[in-house]
């Protein structure tokens, strides 16, 4: 009798199943809550930048309109050839909390400060996030690459304290504190926890720098022992990029000092796909800024801003980062999906990625794929 029965079982299933069964799980989910008013949109500092800047900001600008995203731009003109970032825009990123840009030229000596260093120390933004990964459709000497590097990112050699002791001789400070340390490997850890993956690698150089890289160690181990489902280990800088250049899959999260995590994060990002499209952005406890990932001060070069042919991938990926930080996750998800599809399709790509398109024609081509 029981064997009978099965057939009729399989059938009775079969229907229910064609008619949309209560007994069976809904297609569509339900991916969090918002609280009243939470789709209220928001507004954003905007801020162009230099050289190919304006273009792939005016690209994120323009797929935000297409996908009716709950966003609106404050947009400022900073350029970084000024001494100071304008209180004005400080102001507005403090209101707003959250700001894009493109990139800030950072003039090579001469003892002008970094904009996107004063950005940072003014608004405590001490976690720089680059995620490194392969993109389909889009080869690459190596397969199966998902980095994300942390870096932290108010102090180190970046500090910016020099001075010439006499003529000829200048002393510039690295500057590793325990409460910046410690801060960082929490962030590290978090993240990996909260996003289910399942290893911390600290990047150092302990072996030389006994004090400083040391105390960089020491704070990232107290911490690791309070995450005991988070693998941890430890690696030399050095070692860290021949690593990085022959076996990049071993990596998961990386947490380094502030030049370190520069140098891993433009390695690796050039090792899954190029610079153009690795996402990224800065977080602190209150604000974030969101710009291309890696060689986040790149402007481009004079024929690429004439052409019109600045890659607005890593921007627009940014911006995807940028929505679910808004807590706007189902708009992040279409963006994220049209722009790999556009890259997947390879119909469309500029000139570092292999092709010869214009800004504005990936853009067309990402708002034709949002769904």
């Amino acid at each position: 009798m029981a064997r009978r029965s099965l057939p009729i079982l399989k059938q009775i299933l079969s229907k229910s199943s064609d008619q949309c069964s209560p007994f069976l799980t809904p297609t569509r989910s339900v991916t969090y809550m918002p609280r009243p008013g939470d789709g209220a949109p928001r507004a954003v500092t905007l801020l162009p930048g230099d050289g190919i800047g304006p273009l792939v900001t005016g690209a994120v600008e323009q797929v935000m309109e297409a996908m009716h995203a709950p966003v609106y731009f404050e947009k400022y003109e900073v350029h970084g050839d000024m001494k100071r970032v304008p209180e004005e825009v400080i102001k507005s990123i403090k209101k707003n909390k959250v700001c894009l840009k493109g990139g800030l030229a950072t003039p090579m000596g001469g003892g002008v400060s970094s904009l996107n260093m004063q950005l940072r120390r003014e608004l405590d933004l001490y976690a720089s996030l680059v995620n490194c990964f392969n993109l389909r459709g889009l080869p690459t000497r190596h397969e199966n690459v998902d980095i994300v590097v942390i870096r932290e990112n108010t102090e180190g050699e970046y500090s910016g304290l020099e001075h010439e002791v006499v003529p000829g001789v200048v002393e510039s400070l690295k500057v590793i504190t325990k409460f910046c340390s410690e801060r960082i490997a929490k962030y590290a850890f978090e993240y990996a926890y909260l996003n289910n993956r399942k290893k911390v690698t600290a990047v150092h150089k302990a072996n030389i720098m006994k004090l400083a890289d040391g105390l960089f160690l020491e704070s990232c181990r107290e911490v690791a022992t309070k995450y005991p489902g988070i693998k941890y280990n430890e690696i030399i800088v050095d070692n860290c990029c021949m690593q990085l250049v022959s076996k990049p899959e071993q990596f998961d999260v990386m947490v380094t000092p502030n030049l370190y995590g520069n140098l891993v994060a433009n390695t690796a990002a050039g090792i899954a796909g190029g610079t153009g499209v690795m996402p990224g952005g800065n977080v602190g406890a209150d604000h974030a800024i969101f710009e291309q990932g890696a060689s986040a001060g790149n402007v481009g070069n004079e024929k690429l801003v004439e052409q019109k042919k600045a890659n607005p991938v890593a921007l627009l990926l940014s911006s995807a980062m940028m929505l679910r930080h808004l807590q706007f996750p189902s708009f992040a998800d279409r963006l994220e999906t049209a722009v790999k599809q556009v890259i997947s399709e390879g119909k469309c790509r500029t000139k570092d990625l292999g092709g010869s398109s214009t800004t504005q024609e990936i853009v067309d081509a990402v708002i034709a794929a949002l769904e």
